[in-house]
């Protein structure tokens, strides 16, 4: 690989590294969870000291686009683009990229629901809700907090669900064909924050979405945070001319 970096410059040659290297990474050379070359033979190809590499990577590891395994080497952070104006669920969305996904459960079962439960759903006071609560992982990294809840009538046995709810549901035929979703920035409190492997007030995206079956009805009431260093979502605007 050869890049230009100019030694006469007034830029540390690092930042100039950490530049051409995030070019090279906007560009797809290297894909999302594929690992770089040894730090000494990255060095030779590059034509830099290895403490020059190693500045230039860590601060991209800072901005979320290299990860750095203990022991095992230098990766591409998996990185989504994820369009607004698609319902998927993320199993099917990692699939479509070519990242393998996974999940970390946090919690899941039949509780009563809470207020704000009810009301999103629908349901009387009291009611009974499947709660399932999950880290959502792309290649083994932490992507998303997922908190999804729907009556108990439509889900009574959490647990019989594996990967993806949504494939468990379409296999009952009851996939939600329409949803809302409300998307707001925040920053992560401390529980959020450990389970998405994050720093307490990173900023992570805050989704609220309600998924609707064909006859109007409420399916399901999701409460996710987005890692804001893994995550872009796109929406595609029409001139209304």
């Amino acid at each position: 690989m050869k890049l230009h970096l100019n030694s006469s410059s007034h830029t540390p040659l690092y930042l100039q590294l950490e530049a051409a290297l995030r070019s090279v990474l906007a560009a797809g050379k290297w894909r999302p969870g594929e690992a770089l070359p040894p730090e000494r033979e990255l060095a030779e190809q590059l034509g830099v000291s290895r403490i020059t590499l190693r500045k230039a990577l860590e601060r991209l590891e800072d901005e979320g686009l290299l990860l750095r395994r203990q022991g095992s080497g230098t990766y591409v952070a998996p990185r989504v683009e994820q369009p607004l104006s698609v319902l998927t669920g993320f199993s099917q969305d990692m699939r479509a990229r070519g990242l393998e996904a996974s999940s970390r459960w946090v919690q899941r079962g039949v509780f009563q629901a809470t207020p704000e439960e009810a009301l999103a759903l629908g349901l009387s006071p009291g009611s009974q809700v499947a709660r399932l609560e999950r880290v959502r992982l792309a290649q083994g990294e932490p992507m998303a907090l997922e908190l999804a809840v729907l009556p108990a009538r439509y889900l009574p046995d959490p647990e019989a669900v594996a990967e993806s709810l949504y494939a468990h549901l379409e296999a009952r035929s009851l996939r939600p064909v329409r949803a809302l979703q409300r998307l707001r920035a925040v920053a992560a409190e401390e529980r959020e924050a450990g389970l998405l492997g994050v720093a307490p007030g990173a900023p992570v995206l805050y989704i609220e979405r309600l998924g609707y079956l064909p006859d109007g009805g409420v399916l399901e009431f999701t409460r996710s945070h987005y890692r804001g260093d893994r995550y872009d979502f796109v929406a595609e605007l029409r001139s209304g001319a």
